[in-house]
C-alpha cells in the first residue's frame, strides 16, 4: 500500500470571513501542492476542507499520515470525539449540536477510503511544511481579496 503525508492548514481573515487553505501531500519523495479559499466561512471550516481536499487528490487507499496545526481535527481523531457525536446524533458531551457537521461527514467519507493517522503539530513553530501549508492558506485569502478589489 502507498504512504503518503499529507500537511494541512486553514486560515481566515476575520472569523467569520474570507478564508483560504493549503495542503502539501508527499509521496515517494514527491510533493504536490492544492490550496483555494472561500468567501464567507470560518477558521475551523478552512482547516477541515484543507484535509478532505487533500485527501480526495488520493486515487487508491492509501496509508495516510494527517499533519495538522489543528487541536479540532487531530482531538476528533485521537481522542474518539467523532465516534462519540455520531452516536450522539451529532451532538457534544455537552448536548449541543456539532459545528461544521457537513464537513466533518465529508471528512469522514473520505478517512475510510484510506488507513489514516493524525498527527498534530505545533503550528507557527518552524515546522517547514505546516509553515508551507500557512503561507497557501493564507495566499488565498489574500488572492480573493484582490479579486474583489478589498485592500489586504
Amino acid at each position: 500500500m502507498k504512504k503518503v503525508t499529507i500537511y494541512t492548514d486553514g486560515a481566515c481573515s476575520g472569523n467569520p470571513g474570507i478564508g483560504g487553505w493549503g495542503a502539501v501531500l508527499i509521496y515517494n519523495g514527491v510533493k504536490k501542492e492544492i490550496s483555494g479559499y472561500d468567501k464567507n466561512t470560518t477558521n475551523n471550516r478552512m482547516e477541515l476542507f484543507a484535509v478532505i481536499q487533500a485527501l480526495r487528490c488520493l486515487n487508491q487507499r492509501c496509508e495516510v499520515e494527517i499533519c495538522t496545526d489543528s487541536q479540532y481535527i487531530a482531538d476528533a481523531f485521537n481522542k474518539d470525539w467523532l465516534n462519540s457525536w455520531q452516536t450522539s446524533g451529532w451532538k457534544t458531551a455537552s448536548k449541543s449540536e456539532v459545528k461544521n457537521v457537513d464537513l466533518w461527514k465529508a471528512l469522514l467519507y473520505e478517512v475510510n477510503k484510506h488507513n489514516t493517522q493524525f498527527i498534530k503539530v505545533k503550528g507557527h513553530a518552524d515546522v517547514e511544511l505546516n509553515e508551507r501549508c500557512d503561507e497557501l492558506a493564507r495566499g488565498e485569502v489574500e488572492r480573493y481579496k484582490k479579486i474583489i478589489g478589498e485592500n489586504s
